[in-house]
């Protein structure tokens, strides 16, 4: 441990992992900023989940705790729970997006999807967001994460999960130039191709392929040799961003992709 992290308190929403063999952004985010010497409130819909990675840290002599909460609705009270918990946050981590069977190009989308997608991927965390700037405003310092998508800037089948994330970067830029003068600073972490359960096993269930099929077709479309990106990228992205060694960085939106938004026409 180098403790790039000590005493900090960091909160990340939506560290649970799904079911699946590799390890989701969440789950590996949580694990590295304990690491790291962070102390951890953990935030997943599912209370099982976020336990189960809190276990996962305390096991490796971390600390951490879990609780369940709603991204869309919950915003204010997660930062309740982490200003009772710690007395501050230093670090806020949204990781949170969904797709929906309604998605789609713009003739296809439903209503439905895009409300329910715009609402889980934006909205959540805007609130969130706006409920933790108070105390990190008033602390002078603070470090937010939101994990986007390359798809925000290179998407063209999924207009609500594209345009929610879009969104969501111009969010991260506008909370960056608003805050800085507090000494907060907002950046985003645009994940390209990534080998988690969700990346891998939601699409090959759309895509009717088996596990091992999606992967080699998403491998085949990574520039960088190797293939597709895992969490552990993402997390250590997002440690860089989190830590003081990045604290003359704010507003950036950080692609961990492989080299794949880089392609052009």
């Amino acid at each position: 441990m180098s403790g790039r992290l000590a005493g900090k308190a960091a909160v990340v929403v939506g560290a649970g992992q799904q079911p699946g063999e590799t390890i989701g952004n969440g789950r590996a985010i949580a694990l590295t900023f304990a690491r790291e010497g962070a102390e951890l409130l953990c935030v997943d819909r599912e209370n099982d989940r976020a336990g189960a990675v809190v276990r996962e840290i305390g096991e490796a002599g971390g600390s951490a705790h879990a609780i369940a909460a709603n991204a869309v609705t919950d915003g204010e009270a997660i930062v309740a729970a982490a200003l009772e918990r710690f007395g501050r946050i230093d670090i806020l981590v949204y990781n949170v997006g969904i797709g929906h069977a309604g998605d789609g190009p713009a003739h296809v989308c439903t209503d439905e999807a895009f409300e329910r997608v715009f609402a889980v991927n934006f909205t959540g965390a805007r609130r969130t967001i706006r409920a933790a700037l108070a105390p990190m405003r008033a602390a002078g310092s603070g470090a937010i994460v939101t994990i986007s998508s390359l798809a925000s800037t290179a998407g063209a089948n999924m207009i609500a999960y594209e345009i929610s994330k879009a969104a969501l970067n111009r969010l991260t830029i506008a909370t960056a130039l608003g805050a800085a003068k507090h000494g907060v600073r907002c950046n985003a972490i645009l994940p390209g191709l990534i080998d988690t359960p969700m990346g891998v096993g939601t699409t090959a269930t759309r895509d009717g392929r088996s596990l091992d099929e999606q992967r080699a077709v998403r491998n085949a479309q990574v520039p960088l040799k190797g293939g597709m990106g895992s969490g552990w990228d993402v997390a250590n992205a997002a440690l860089f961003l989190a830590s003081d060694e990045a604290r003359f960085v704010s507003g950036v939106l950080l692609p961990v992709d492989g080299g794949q938004g880089a392609r052009i026409g």
